[in-house]
């Protein structure tokens, strides 16, 4: 029997928050599947057993029920980072077998081949919490190539070229679904898959001159719509006369419209009316109300700064756009800055300039502070709302998940309310 093949979470995972507040890094989407697909994929006859935070762990288990879950088990394992961004030949750099080694990129740990007394010490490490840095002391180490995660625009500048490597991988091309007879693929019609089940409306435009076009089962295409490759479109998806520019992964059961470049749209989001959308990240359960736009690029084309725990981080990127946590809510009109991050559950309500450029989970951006809104409990009401609105039952599990994180983060959102109360007392 193969030895398990064990998808781990190091500490890095603070650095792709807020989409990591709610699942583990190797769950993040970059083409047309998540890190921890890919990752699987290379290994396929391996158990695999994904260790992830004790606060996430009984959500994943009901999300992914073939893996095991923070289940560790035999004398034995290959361990592979969670922020791996798995190439197609991952097992030929990284094989499963062969004597015990670590596996090292640019001074970061990417994969581990462990046994006997080292398998049983890292092992205990794991039932700890996330892997700390030097986790892999003591045993020796090898020097390979491969792509690490290590924040959330990473995962958009890589995204162009993974749709297409999922493409190649996929091998699926043609027309299986419907297509309108005035829809137009223009460019290289082997570049397009509409899958059984897709449905492309009149008058729509599939440019594949750049990269492929993928419709997967159930997405429905409106009138004047334009798709430009490489592009890849979830089940059950709509695109209401959109403008969907190059390198978007938008998963399923999302609603979009307006303009969208170059984004990531996790899953069960809404974007359905107009405004700009740009080199962003947005997470599942999100309502950007009509018109939020965000900005992507700053005037003097200079790289981003994106505030993270308190401290600016440079992207070295000119084009950075906005990273939503999940069950974000937007009114019509919202503007966000370049690299603004929105911490889960946070409410926006425009004020007609751009917003700040962080907003703490769980907080309302009101009239121009922070506030506390009404509470916790009327956001997760909200929340299961807005999830049997798609036919999806937040369970038990998922509520503990959201009521653990708001605990975690209440020193942080103090900070910034009592911020917010002060403004509105004429303070500073």
């Amino acid at each position: 029997m193969p030895r398990p093949l064990v998808i781990f979470e190091d500490e890095g995972y603070r650095n792709l928050r807020p989409l990591t507040y709610t699942r583990p890094a190797c769950r993040l989407r970059c083409g047309m599947t998540s890190l921890a697909e890919k990752i699987a994929a290379a290994y396929p006859s391996a158990p695999l057993v994904l260790h992830v935070r004790d606060y996430i762990a009984p959500v994943l288990a009901e999300e992914v029920p073939d893996a095991k879950v923070n289940q560790l088990s035999g004398d034995s394992a290959l361990l592979i980072n969670g922020r791996v961004l798995a190439p197609r030949d991952l097992a030929r750099i990284i094989p499963a077998d062969g004597p015990d080694v670590a596996f090292e990129c640019d001074g970061q740990i990417v994969a581990a081949r462990v046994s006997g007394a080292a398998y049983s010490k890292i092992a205990k490490a794991i039932a700890a919490g996330p892997l700390p840095d030097g986790w892999a002391k003591g045993l020796k180490t090898e020097a390979v190539k491969v792509p690490l995660m290590n924040y959330l625009w990473d995962l958009i500048n890589a995204n162009p070229a993974q749709i297409e490597a999922d493409f190649a991988a996929a091998g699926k091309t043609g027309i299986h679904g419907k297509v309108h007879e005035s829809s137009v693929v223009y460019g290289p019609k082997e570049r397009v898959y509409v899958a059984e089940g897709a449905e492309v409306q009149p008058f729509v435009c599939m440019d594949t001159q750049h990269g492929p076009v993928i419709l997967d089962a159930g997405a429905e295409v409106h009138p004047y719509t334009r798709i430009e490759g490489p592009c890849y479109v979830g089940p059950k998806s709509i695109l209401l006369g959109a403008k969907v520019r190059e390198g978007c992964s938008i998963g399923p059961m999302c609603r979009v419209g307006g303009e969208v470049e170059e984004s990531i749209i996790h899953g069960y989001s809404n974007k359905y009316h107009d405004g700009f959308l740009g080199h962003a990240y947005v997470g599942e359960w999100i309502n950007l109300g009509a018109l939020t736009t965000n900005s992507d690029l700053k005037n003097d084309y200079g790289t981003v700064s994106i505030m993270m725990d308190g401290k600016p981080v440079d992207s070295g990127s000119t084009k950075v756009g906005s990273f939503f946590g999940d069950h974000v809510k937007t009114s019509i009109g919202t503007l966000l800055n370049t690299g603004t991050i929105v911490g889960t559950m946070a409410v926006l309500v425009a004020t007609g300039a751009p917003l700040p450029k962080y907003i703490t989970p769980f907080a309302w951006f009101l009239n121009g502070v922070v506030t506390r809104g009404f509470g916790l409990d009327g956001l997760i009401d909200t929340a299961r709302i807005a999830m049997s609105r798609r036919k999806v039952t937040m369970t038990p599990a998922y509520e503990a998940m959201l009521r653990k994180l708001y605990e975690l983060t209440a020193d942080e959102r103090s900070v910034y309310v009592a911020k917010g109360r002060r403004q509105m007392a004429g303070g500073r």
